[in-house]
């Protein structure tokens, strides 16, 4: 809002009212308000657009010139609900009147236009699911190396110092693995079937977060989703392994370490971006490697430990 602004009252004739505006500097002089009452406490009557002042006779009073009805609003409304009214209204600026009816100024036409195009990239960032706005993603895209290295580098070392705790991981159950080589050949099936269900909910939950989403209908939705999914691809699993090694006992280790590593993977892949999203973090750089780090653990714990209490 803007207070400088032209102001005249009923009775002003066009023309003394140009000739008393000329020369004067405004804030915004697309439209003259036209006010009564004391200066200190102005009521707001009407509004005169500036082209049709303009184009009027000289003895053609305000008050037969002004727009009885003209579009208000009150301090403090949302901008883009008052950029839309202004548009519907046709009107080039907006006028401001406080609760008490007291007029305060206009909203210019620049300002106006600046709040629909704000909203406008916030919205169309919305719907491509970015973080913050189409400006701070068009950033992410073009930044120099240096920044690319700065922000991505340290989330894939923790990606790599979590594979070499794989690698200690699946090195723990080298004698288990021994026993029975086949426990090897399923190892990469339910890692990569963990990692694919979480990389699915992570999408969604950082999309989600950009719309602002409510997390707590998105937990419960995506727990059962993880849950239904992992029990589909164990029920697929289960009599494919029994036909093919002839183990019922395998079978039943791979479908269910399945089933748990889908359920829990959805949790982490949920968590995780929430977590950077709450603590001021963009998730789209590190929620990636870190989510895939903990569910590639979990997910080789779940396999073997389901694996050395039903296979043996």
């Amino acid at each position: 809002m803007v207070t400088a602004v032209p102001v005249c009252s009923r009775d002003d004739l066009a023309g003394p009212l140009r000739q008393a505006l000329a020369g004067q500097h405004f804030a915004c002089a697309d439209d003259v308000a036209v006010c009564e009452g004391s200066p200190s406490r102005r009521r707001l009557v009407g509004v005169i657009p500036v082209e049709r002042l303009l184009g009027a006779r000289d003895d053609e009073a305000a008050e037969d010139l002004m727009d009885r009805d003209p579009p208000v609003v009150a301090p403090g409304l949302d901008q883009e609900r008052a950029a839309w009214k202004a548009v519907q209204h046709g009107e080039a600026a907006l006028a401001v009147v406080d609760a008490d009816g007291i007029f305060r100024g206009f909203v210019a036409p620049s300002r106006l236009l600046g709040a629909v195009l704000k909203n406008y990239d916030d919205d169309f960032a919305r719907l491509g699911g970015y973080l913050a706005s189409t400006a701070s993603a068009r950033h992410a895209i073009e930044e120099p190396l240096h920044s690319r290295l700065w922000h991505r580098v340290p989330w894939l070392l923790v990606g790599l110092l979590g594979s070499a705790l794989s690698a200690g991981l699946v090195r723990g159950f080298e004698g288990q693995i021994a026993q029975d080589l086949r426990l090897a050949f399923f190892v990469p099936g339910v890692v990569y079937m963990a990692d694919a269900v979480g990389t699915q909910t992570e999408a969604l939950v950082i999309r989600g977060l950009s719309v602002g989403a409510s997390m707590r209908a998105a937990l419960r939705l995506e727990s059962f989703t993880g849950v239904t999914m992992g029990l589909l691809l164990g029920l697929l699993t289960f009599p494919t392994v029994w036909l093919v090694l002839g183990s019922v006992d395998l079978a039943l280790a791979v479908a269910l370490a399945l089933f748990a590593a889908c359920g829990v993977a959805t949790v982490v892949a949920m968590g995780l971006p929430w977590l950077m999203h709450r603590s001021g973090r963009d998730p789209a750089y590190g929620s990636g490697p870190l989510s895939t780090v903990v569910q590639d653990l979990l997910s080789l714990l779940i396999y073997f430990w389901v694996a050395s209490v039903l296979v043996g």
